[in-house]
């Protein structure tokens, strides 16, 4: 019989979690070199937002922590279509909410709603929110995901229902009750507001705001055909190990950032 770990010991298979040949990450020799490859793969998730519909108007930012000062993270700046953002045109907010890096202004509830998350979990290096379709309509029936196959098992007692809501995220206190209820989850699904995931790196907190607003409309489309069969927990908890895995998750996500850098190389200017 083969096992799991013959399998990733075959010439065909890396010896990962997963069994599957991912590459580690980057290795950098200075926060200058890591600060510029973040920046370039924020400009590119802004544009992946785009290409896919993820804009609402001003709605909708994406944060990476800066690899130096832990206090500060780089964002989308306020009024700056996903469509034409550059890594030129990136801001830097230190704690306070003061633009340090950049010639915009940042979405006041970018700043509220990220810096708090950035704050409370030093775990998280990014941070996604939108207001995409599929999430608003999931959270108007106040559902999470239900592991209805392998992609939606890993958010499974990964994720949170955030049901306040008192307008528009504008103050530090609405911030920081987001960022509690969050916990130590990977996505919180705001009802009435759209939805927010994280990672240990951006690639990972993008590749799960795909998943999660995917498998979102998956289950949308199957109550709507019928009674979806669930998965029973052994077999939710097999497939998280899976596909809940983060270096899969950021590896997937360097596939979408190969796409767009091809499709729309401006996005790298400086």
């Amino acid at each position: 019989m083969t096992t799991a770990k013959s399998r990733a010991s075959s010439k065909y298979l890396a010896n990962t979690h997963t069994g599957l040949p991912i590459p580690h990450g980057p290795a950098f020799d200075t926060p200058e070199e890591e600060r510029r490859y973040r920046k370039q793969r924020l400009a590119a998730a802004l544009r992946l937002f785009g290409k896919y519909g993820f804009d609402e108007g001003i709605s909708g930012h994406v944060s990476v922590r800066d690899p130096e000062n832990f206090d500060h993270f780089w964002a989308n700046p306020f009024g700056v279509s996903f469509n034409q953002v550059k890594v030129g045109d990136l801001v830097c907010v230190d704690a306070d909410g003061k633009v340090v890096h950049g010639d915009h202004a940042i979405n006041p509830s970018a700043f509220v709603i990220h810096s708090k998350i950035h704050e409370l979990r030093p775990d998280v290096t990014a941070a996604a929110h939108a207001h995409t379709e599929h999430s608003r309509a999931l959270g108007a029936l106040g559902q999470l995901l239900e592991p209805l196959d392998q992609e939606s098992a890993a958010f499974y007692d990964d994720q949170v229902l955030y049901e306040d809501y008192e307008g528009p995220s504008i103050t530090i206190e609405q911030g920081t009750d987001i960022a509690n209820k969050l916990g130590d989850k990977r996505a919180i699904l705001l009802r009435y507001h759209g939805l927010i995931t994280v990672g240990n790196s951006l690639e990972e907190a993008m590749h799960r705001f795909f998943t999660f607003d995917g498998c979102s409309r998956v289950q949308l489309l199957a109550a709507s055909a019928g009674t979806p069969r669930v998965m029973s927990r052994e077999q939710a908890l097999a497939a998280k190990d899976g596909f809940g895995d983060s270096q899969l998750a950021s590896f997937s996500f360097q596939l979408r950032y190969d796409e767009i850098t091809f499709e729309q190389p401006d996005l790298l200017e400086e």
